[in-house]
C-alpha cells in the first residue's frame, strides 16, 4: 500500500506560484506631456543637468513610433525631433557638447545607431547621422565613457541577445562608428546601462535576469550572471536599467520590475537585493508595465534635492503614454537607505 499511498499523495501536491516581495508607494514629482502616437509609443529616457541652472535640466524621451522628445524639469515638452522607430537613449556630457545615442529600428535587418547633439540652450537635439552596426534588429541603447582616455563607446542590444560594442569617434567633422566586438545572451534582452567608474556593463535578458560584463573591447566577452528573475524580487520582464552610484564603487543599480509594475534595487558592488519601490500614490497617477528608467544624482533644485528618477508609464489613461518624475530623496526615505 506504501507505494500506491506516495504516488497519489504526489499527485494530489500542488505547486506554488511565487509572490513578489511587497513595495511601498513613492509619488511622482511630475510627469511629461503625452507623447503623439498611441498604444505602445513611449519607451526610454535620459537627464541631462545643468549644473549652472538646475531648472533648465532636460528629459529626453522617445517615441518609438515618430521620434524623440525633451522635456523641461516640469514635464512641458519643449521640442520635438521627428525619426522613424528610435528605441532606447543615453547620453553624455563630453564638456563641449552634449551627446546623445538612440538605438535605431527603422530597419529591422540592420541595426543602426542614430547620433544627436542635444543643443542645450534651446533645448532641442540637432541629428549628426544613422550609422549601421551589424546584422539584426536593434532594441537596447547605452553608453560608455571610458575613464583612462575618454574614449566614448556605445552598446547597443539587438533583439535576439547579441550585443554589439562600438566605438563612436566624434574629432573629425562627421562621426565615425566602428563596431569593436560582440557578445550574446540566450534569450530577448534589451535594458542596459555602464558604470563609468568601474567600467562595468549590465544588461538585462527579460524573462532570465541580470547579466554583467567587462565593457573593456579587449576583455573577455564571458557573461556574468548577477541576479535571476525570481517572480519574487524581480518579475519578468527585466527591463530598463540605471544607476545611483556612490564612492569608488558602491551604490544602487535599479531594475524595471515590469511583470508587478515595480522596481528593484541592487546594492553595489556585489549586486544584494536592497529592496523595492512602485510609483503612485499621490495626485499624479502612477506607472505601470514600464519599459526604460533613468536615474542622475545630484541636486535639480527644490523638488529634487538629491537626484531625479525618470520612469516610462505604459498605461497613462485617458491620455497616451509618458514619463514620470520621482524625488531619488522619496525613494531612499521609502526604503531606509543610507
Amino acid at each position: 500500500m506504501l507505494p500506491f499511498i506516495a504516488i497519489l499523495l504526489a499527485g494530489c501536491a500542488t505547486t506554488s506560484t511565487p509572490v513578489a516581495v511587497e513595495a511601498p508607494m513613492v509619488a511622482a514629482t511630475a510627469e511629461t506631456d503625452p507623447v503623439d502616437t498611441a498604444a505602445d509609443a513611449a519607451d526610454d529616457p535620459a537627464i541631462w543637468r545643468d549644473a549652472g541652472d538646475l531648472a533648465k535640466s532636460l528629459v529626453i524621451g522617445t517615441d518609438k513610433k515618430a521620434g524623440i522628445h525633451v522635456y523641461s524639469l516640469t514635464g512641458k515638452r519643449l521640442s520635438f525631433t521627428p525619426a522613424a522607430r528610435l528605441n532606447n537613449v543615453d547620453l553624455r556630457d563630453l564638456g563641449t557638447r552634449v551627446i546623445a545615442a538612440a538605438s535605431d529600428r527603422a530597419d529591422i535587418a540592420t541595426a543602426h545607431v542614430s547620433l544627436f547633439t542635444l543643443d542645450t540652450a534651446a533645448a532641442k537635439l540637432v541629428p549628426l547621422g544613422r550609422f549601421p552596426v551589424g546584422p539584426g534588429e536593434a532594441y537596447g541603447m547605452c553608453l560608455w565613457t571610458r575613464a583612462r582616455d575618454h574614449a566614448l563607446f556605445g552598446f547597443v542590444v539587438l533583439k535576439d541577445g547579441r550585443i554589439d560594442q562600438v566605438a563612436i569617434d566624434l574629432s573629425g567633422a562627421s562621426p565615425k562608428v566602428t563596431t569593436v566586438r560582440s557578445m550574446k545572451l540566450g534569450t530577448q534582452s534589451e535594458g542596459c546601462v555602464v558604470d563609468d567608474r568601474t567600467g562595468q556593463l549590465y544588461v538585462a535578458e527579460e524573462d532570465v535576469g541580470l547579466w554583467r560584463f567587462d565593457a573593456d573591447p579587449s576583455a573577455p566577452v564571458t557573461a556574468t550572471a548577477i541576479a535571476k528573475v525570481d517572480g519574487k524580487t524581480l518579475v519578468a520582464d527585466a527591463e530598463g536599467l540605471a544607476l545611483a552610484p556612490s564612492g569608488r564603487n558602491g551604490g544602487y543599480l535599479v531594475v524595471s520590475s515590469q511583470g508587478d509594475n515595480a522596481y528593484t534595487l541592487y546594492r553595489l558592488p556585489g549586486v544584494t537585493y536592497a529592496g523595492r519601490f512602485r510609483i503612485g500614490g499621490g495626485a499624479i497617477d502612477g506607472t505601470s508595465d514600464t519599459d526604460g528608467i533613468e536615474l542622475m544624482l545630484g541636486n535639480f533644485g527644490p523638488a529634487y534635492p538629491q537626484g531625479l528618477f525618470v520612469a516610462q508609464d505604459g498605461d497613462n489613461a485617458p491620455a497616451t503614454q509618458n514619463f514620470k518624475y520621482v524625488s531619488w530623496a522619496s525613494v531612499k526615505r521609502a526604503l531606509k537607505l543610507r
